[in-house]
């Protein structure tokens, strides 16, 4: 007698950690930047330059990227833009994993801050956050049905599993050209700039991935002339695209993360031959998880009529989409300028970016708790200095919607900000009102012991032999036509239609007709 299987694709988190680093290093002005006066905006991104996986460990060697634009000591406050790399080399435990897996790891900067030495030389304290995880594809063989000559009853439980149907990784590139509007100077070199994305949506469609969003772009530049005029330009344009995804089909469930890869902006000619146009390139790291749910019949227990049958089972895991959903919340506050700082004249920039501190699953929920990240850039009421920066941390408190989740079920939850507006109160305080999204996949976990193996013997004659070839059986709570029918080795098909049933239902207390062999 064998056990027809079939294979149910899954895939997992084996192992992950996580750890905060601190970098610091003291920054020396180089020779051909003049000296500092103020300092204006910094930012900063991890870049990881290899992984090396062990024993229960990984050894990430990357760098710290920052960017910092400052004033100058010059008549006038001239700005400048530093940059510069810190490079890190960290061992992280990761316990689980071995030497031949691929470990994947990405980086955040939590915290970057800068603080002026003299005017050659500055310090840069930033705190980073490294994780890494390794992900495995493993098949988990589901019995579906039984091959054999022997009479048994065996039942089937129906149940919606989610498999997964595609795995991998991908890379989608972008380029625009931008070009000035006709009353701004032209482009001398560029001081500042910030890319993002907003309103990014992927659908599953026959053997491809499409998307679509919003690239928002700003520049501060210094114009051409003799005054070198300082200018700044925002705009926000549409992207879309097509990615090859071999075995996609409509109806599929994706579960898909993306993060701005590399970004590079040039100054180019337009047609004219004068600098006013922007190259921009851009790419997309995707990491692509594609589901599909199927109604599938487990078999679930089996019993032996004319032969003794037992089933050697193993504890397995088995899943369901439990919820694809999206949250909102609003988050407020008024942020303040330093005491002491020159005033706000006019606000030319501001971004949000959403630190996800704690996700914790709650009755019939996530719990988010983070800050937003604001970062502002100002003119403000100084002529030595007339550019100024700040950002401050705005907390927030939110619960995901996931109605019957419990802790085993917890998804990835990506964090973004939809909407910000930062407006002038006065020349000391800006009021900050910002929606934020949240999205997360959840796979409702189902344990259950799988039957993987079935042993027929022959039936226990003294066993056997202790059962009547008769009886009148009184139903007692809790009981069923199957239990009934295994306890007596007779088919749950004899005893319905011995007992005239209309249906598999029984009442406490029924009096059921049971006959050996019937």
């Amino acid at each position: 007698m064998d056990l027809l299987k079939k294979n149910i694709h899954m895939d997992r988190v084996r192992a992950e950690a996580a750890n905060q680093i601190t970098l610091e290093d003291d920054i020396n002005i180089p020779e051909n930047k003049p000296d500092v006066s103020t300092l204006n905006l910094e930012k900063g991104n991890v870049v990881i330059e290899e992984v090396k996986p062990g024993t229960d460990a990984v050894t990430i060697r990357g760098r710290l990227g920052f960017s910092l634009l400052y004033h100058t000591m010059e008549e006038g406050g001239r700005l400048v833009n530093l940059e510069g790399k810190i490079p890190f080399e960290e061992k992280l435990h990761l316990q689980g994993a071995l030497p031949t897996d691929t470990v994947t790891v990405n980086g955040e900067v939590e915290d970057l801050s800068v603080n002026i030495i003299n005017s050659r030389k500055l310090n840069l304290q930033s705190v980073v956050t490294l994780s890494a995880q390794v992900e495995e594809l493993y098949d988990e063989e589901a019995p579906i049905g039984i091959h054999g000559e022997e009479l048994v009853e065996y039942r089937k439980m129906p149940m919606n599993l989610a498999q997964i149907a595609i795995s991998k990784n991908d890379i989608f590139r972008i380029k625009e050209e931008i070009n000035l509007p006709s009353n701004y100077p032209n482009i001398f070199q560029i001081l500042w700039d910030t890319v993002s994305l907003g309103d990014v949506e992927f659908k599953v469609l026959e053997e491809k991935l499409t998307l679509q969003g919003d690239i928002h772009l700003f520049v501060l530049y210094e114009g051409e002339g003799e005054e070198h005029p300082i200018r700044s330009f925002e705009t926000t344009m549409p992207f879309s695209g097509v990615l090859d995804c071999h075995g996609c089909r409509e109806g599929m469930l994706p579960d898909i993360r993306y993060t701005l890869g590399q970004q590079e902006l040039t100054v180019r000619p337009d047609f004219d031959g004068e600098e006013r146009s922007i190259g921009m390139e851009l790419s997309l790291d995707i990491n692509i998880r594609v589901y599909e749910e199927e109604q599938t019949e487990v078999l679930s227990d089996i019993y032996g009529v004319t032969k003794e049958i037992n089933t050697v089972t193993q504890p397995a895991s088995l899943r369901r989409l439990l919820s694809k959903v999206t949250g909102k919340t609003k988050v407020t506050d008024h942020i303040r300028i330093k005491s002491g700082s020159a005033g706000i004249l006019q606000i030319l920039h501001s971004e949000g970016h959403v630190l996800l501190a704690r996700q914790e699953v709650v009755e019939n929920g996530i719990l988010l708790q983070g800050s937003l990240l604001v970062k502002v850039m100002y003119i403000a009421g100084d002529d030595e200095t007339p550019y100024a920066g700040m950002q401050a941390q705005i907390p927030y408190q939110y619960t995901l919607d996931v109605p019957e989740i419990s802790p085993e079920d917890m998804g990835k939850v990506h964090a973004q900000v939809e909407q910000l507006q930062v407006t002038m109160l006065d020349g000391e305080e800006m009021d900050v009102k910002a929606i934020l999204t949240f999205t997360t996949t959840v796979f409702k976990s189902i344990p259950m012991e799988l039957i993987r193996q079935v042993v027929v013997s022959d039936l226990d004659t003294a066993k056997l032999g202790e059962l009547p070839g008769m009886v009148i059986y009184t139903v007692k709570a809790g009981d069923n036509l199957w239990n009934i029918g295994k306890k007596y080795y007779v088919p749950v098909g004899s005893l319905r239609e011995l007992n005239e049933l209309g249906s598999d239902d029984l009442k406490t207390g029924q009096k059921l007709l049971i006959v050996k062999g019937g």
